[in-house]
């Protein structure tokens, strides 16, 4: 079983480690003056007994320091928090010490009498000590989090950017490029006015993708926007195989989620499911103002695929992508005849941009 230590930051032991003999030298020095550093046997005893004292003196004031950061932890609560901290480890320091003179003096430990000067000095001491330590931890905290802010900041633009790959992949690669053209070159023949539709809507998609690509949050009245060229393109490919049916109350169309996330969700349905006429596949898009979410669900009919194709690549990157954000997980529920992912909707671009 392993035993683990308080942790107000991870450089609390080595802090410890880079105090512990000065301080217990100096401690040591008060208390029994020269007569510490004329034995050997003195100065390894003493040393030994005091540096115990002072480690199990930093362990429990970093035990208060880390109870108070959780119960302190914003930060308009930091005044507060840092004159608490130093407070209680003044009073805590304070029982320690008295408990180490009176205890070497208890012991008779090489003739030791208790000095109440001695004790004051030592006091004052390890007084300022703490505090220069109070705010010494509180500087490598905040420099940890900025440092993890920096690198969940960095990890976010590379989600991002795998996202908008992992979007523009059916858009942009030959195979999807030859269908819509395909499909274009059909209509042109069959119906130009369609065909005149159709290629408007196409330069809609590839206008949108193009113009969202820095973009970290759109509008859900943005998205559907898209969503409506997107799926004039696939109605187009799939006929009556494929129906999106959509119900976003007003209010919700004013909130937020990442560019592309419904495609993403549908892309990936109608690349696991078969579609036909007769048994279509249907995506609803619904929003639940009481939870304040989105939910797209789709029944479920598999098709076979090749086993080295990933296909809930682009979802677990949109589960991540929501985690970098700091918001509420997507959930996917999955059941024999039916999938639902249910997505947060944030309310404002200022919750995850810096």
């Amino acid at each position: 079983m392993r035993i683990r230590l308080p942790r107000y930051t991870n450089k609390d032991y080595i802090v410890l480690a880079v105090i512990i003999l000065p301080l217990t030298i100096l401690l040591n020095s008060v208390i029994f003056g020269m007569k510490y550093f004329s034995q050997w046997v003195i100065f390894s005893e003493a040393t030994l007994i005091t540096a115990t004292a002072v480690s199990a003196d930093f362990i429990l004031c970093g035990s208060i320091a880390v109870l108070l950061k959780r119960r302190f932890p914003g930060e308009a609560e930091t005044g507060k928090r840092l004159t608490l901290m130093i407070i209680v480890f003044l009073l805590v320091t304070g029982i320690f010490l008295l408990l180490l003179f009176r205890g070497y003096e208890s012991i008779r430990f090489w003739g030791y009498v208790f000095n109440e000067n001695g004790f004051v000095w030592s006091y004052v001491v390890t007084g300022i000590v703490n505090i220069f330590l109070t705010f010494l931890h509180e500087g490598i905290d905040r420099f940890e989090r900025w440092k993890s802010n920096l690198k969940e900041t960095e990890a976010l633009k590379i989600a991002f950017r795998h996202s908008q790959l992992e979007g523009l992949k059916s858009q942009v690669n030959p195979h999807f490029l030859f269908n819509s053209l395909n499909s274009l070159s059909s209509l042109i023949s069959e119906d130009e006015e369609k065909a005149e539709k159709f290629l408007n809507e196409m330069s809609k998609v590839y206008r949108y993708l193009l113009r969202n690509e820095e973009d970290k949050l759109v509008s859900i009245r943005t998205e559907l926007v898209f969503l409506a060229s997107y799926y004039f393109l696939l109605k187009t490919r799939y006929g009556q195989g494929l129906k999106i049916e959509v119900a976003i109350d007003e209010a919700d169309k004013e909130k937020f989620i990442p560019p592309m996330t419904l495609q993403l969700i549908i892309e990936n349905a109608f690349s696991q499911n078969m579609m036909s006429k007769s048994s279509p596949l249907v995506i609803s898009i619904f929003s639940d103002s009481a939870t304040h979410t989105i939910r797209v669900c789709n029944n479920v009919q598999p098709k076979k695929v090749a086993d080295t194709t990933d296909l809930e690549a682009g979802l677990d990157n949109l589960v991540k992508k929501y985690q970098l954000l700091n918001q509420p997980e997507v959930l996917i529920e999955d059941s024999d005849d039916k999938r639902c992912i249910t997505l947060p909707l944030i309310f404002n671009q200022e919750e995850v941009l810096p």
